[in-house]
């Protein structure tokens, strides 16, 4: 039976940490349940305990030099509670909450916000990160902390979290998480895993971050209904794949961003592919850029629309046309369906003209939008200088592109 512990009092000490001392006293699988207050924090858990603010209204508060709560024994769960001032140094890691080398915790419903870096979960499997708001110290992007970072942390569910101006969410050298129906906006890379397999990454969504999910040198993994949006800049972009393996990408939706779906070198382990199906790549600078050698991915059935450049190639030699497309819907097709059958009668073939090159060059994608680029691309199909290179062939073109929202 857990034991349950209400603490009471007027005013707190500021020479004394009453919750230090309840926790040092309280039995394993005791609950902590805190009436509203502000309580000291720099606090180490080393049993298992819950700690129930029950509103957010209790709130533990950092001294501002190093993490506000440290977590070193399994079975610990922080609920309900709002946790404030951080350390503000990247070497230490100054968090809200640190887990290290622990299983089975949880950290849910809670706030968190004037930390560096939000929940670091080092060594730390099966445990949960649910239901909590994130926010970062107020410095510029690249010196914020991550809301959310896995190391060498497997089996965990990361869930409906809200992060706002942090700096990344990352997840590196760890597998089999799950990470599902969190927002996250004005942060740097929403979603950024390394060395990482067989994680599921679903109804996510991401809007006004400099990248939305960048998978590297990763495999076996699952991304599907995910929302992106407004990924702007030059490292703009919605999804990236760099070097990444046996991937499925599916029914995610790609909109406003510098580059929609960014592939490099991937698939990159041999003989295995990625299967990108069912996709809307909408009204973007680049629907999908290519980089690098990147063969044997699979375009089935996604939305290709609105968006400037359809697909983009920016290294030469990359035989890009031995990726598989087919059954896509391309806004720019101009053939017909005489049968009736929602399939054009005539394959889609796109081009890469030689007058396009230009475009590349950053000052003139200032550009990009406007009648006098549409009057020159017009141009460069009509009377192209040079012999246009083959991007693609889409056999069976969709002719109507579906529901979309």
């Amino acid at each position: 039976m857990i034991k349950v512990f209400v603490l009471f009092f007027l005013t707190l000490s500021l020479h004394a940490n009453v919750l230090q001392d309840a926790i040092d006293q309280a039995k394993e699988g005791s609950k902590l349940e805190l009436p509203a207050g502000v309580y000291e924090g720099n606090i180490v858990i080393d049993k298992p305990l819950i700690i129930d603010g029950k509103n957010q209204k209790a709130v533990i508060k950092g001294d501002g030099n190093g993490t506000v709560i440290t977590i070193k024994s399994p079975f610990v769960t922080l609920k309900n509670l709002s946790i404030i001032h951080s350390g503000a140094e990247h070497e230490r890691v100054d968090a809200a909450i640190s887990l290290n080398k622990v299983h089975h915790c949880a950290v849910i419903n809670c706030h968190l916000e004037d930390v560096l870096f939000g929940i670091d979960l080092q060594e730390t499997d099966e445990s949960n990160v649910s239901n909590n708001f994130i926010t970062s110290k107020p410095f510029s992007l690249g010196l914020r902390g991550d809301a959310i970072r896995l190391w060498y942390s497997n089996d965990n569910t990361l869930q409906n979290n809200h992060i706002t101006k942090a700096r990344d969410f990352v997840v590196w050298y760890s597998h089999g998480n799950l990470i599902e129906k969190n927002y996250a906006e004005f942060g740097r890379y929403s979603l950024h895993f390394m060395y990482t397999g067989k994680n599921i990454v679903k109804d996510n969504e991401f809007t006004h971050n400099s990248v939305g999910i960048f998978f590297m040198y990763s495999q076996d993994t699952i991304a599907t209904g995910n929302i992106i949006k407004n990924s702007l800049g030059t490292t703009g972009l919605g999804i990236g794949m760099k070097d990444c393996s046996n991937y499925t990408i599916k029914e995610n939706k790609i909109l406003y961003c510098a580059r929609g779906l960014y592939i490099d070198r991937s698939p990159f382990e041999p003989d295995t592919t990625n299967d990108i199906e069912g996709n809307y790549i909408l009204y973007n600078s680049e629907g999908i850029h290519f980089h690098s050698l990147s063969l044997h991915n699979k375009f089935i059935g996604n939305v290709i629309k609105g968006n400037i450049e359809t697909v983009v190639n920016d290294s030469y030699n990359t035989k890009v046309t031995e990726n598989i497309w087919d059954n896509n819907y391309w806004d720019d097709y101009e053939g017909f369906d005489k049968d009736g059958n929602g399939i054009g009668d005539t394959a889609h073939n796109l081009y890469y003209y030689a007058d396009k090159l230009w475009l590349l060059n950053p000052n003139v994608k200032f550009f990009y939008g406007s009648p006098v680029i549409s009057i020159l691309n017009f141009l460069a199909k009509l009377a192209p200088i040079s012999e246009p290179i083959k991007l693609l062939t889409d056999e069976h073109p969709k002719m109507k592109e579906g529901k979309v929202l």
